[in-house]
C-alpha cells in the first residue's frame, strides 16, 4: 500500500534547509509559482513553503494557497525524485482559482521528475 501521509520528515523545517535549496537548485516555473528543486540523499522528497505576506496579504488567501500546495506534494511525493523543493509564490497566483493552481503545480511536478531524469542520464 502506498502511503500518502504527510509526516513532519517530509518537510523542510531549519533554515539551513532552505538554504541548502537556494544554493544550487534547478528551476521550474509559471508566472504566478516557481518551484526550485536540489537533490538530497534521504531517498524521499520534502518541501518547503515560501508564501510571503507581500506577494498575498490576506491570510485566509495564503493559507488557500499553502493548502493547495501541500495537498498537490502529497498526492506526488510517491512519484517525486529524491529532492527538496521549495515552492516561492509570485503576486498573481491569489488570483488562480483552485482547479488552476493545482493544474500548475502537476505541470511544475511533472517538469522537476523529467529534469531530475534528464541530470541522471548525463
Amino acid at each position: 500500500m502506498v502511503s500518502l501521509a504527510f509526516s513532519r520528515e517530509l518537510r523542510l523545517l531549519t533554515p539551513t534547509h532552505f538554504d541548502f535549496v537556494f544554493q544550487r537548485s534547478q528551476r521550474a516555473g509559471t508566472p504566478q509559482v516557481t518551484i526550485l528543486g536540489r537533490r538530497n540523499q534521504l531517498g524521499h522528497p520534502r518541501i518547503g513553503l515560501a508564501v510571503a505576506k507581500k506577494q498575498i496579504k490576506r491570510a485566509n488567501e495564503r493559507n488557500r494557497i499553502k493548502r493547495l500546495i501541500r495537498e498537490s506534494f502529497r498526492l506526488h511525493q510517491n512519484r517525486l525524485p529524491a529532492m527538496d523543493f521549495v515552492v516561492l509564490v509570485k503576486k498573481g497566483v491569489a488570483e488562480l482559482d483552485n482547479r488552476m493552481l493545482t493544474d500548475n503545480l502537476e505541470k511544475l511536478w511533472h517538469r522537476h521528475c523529467c529534469q531530475a531524469q534528464a541530470s541522471l542520464s548525463h
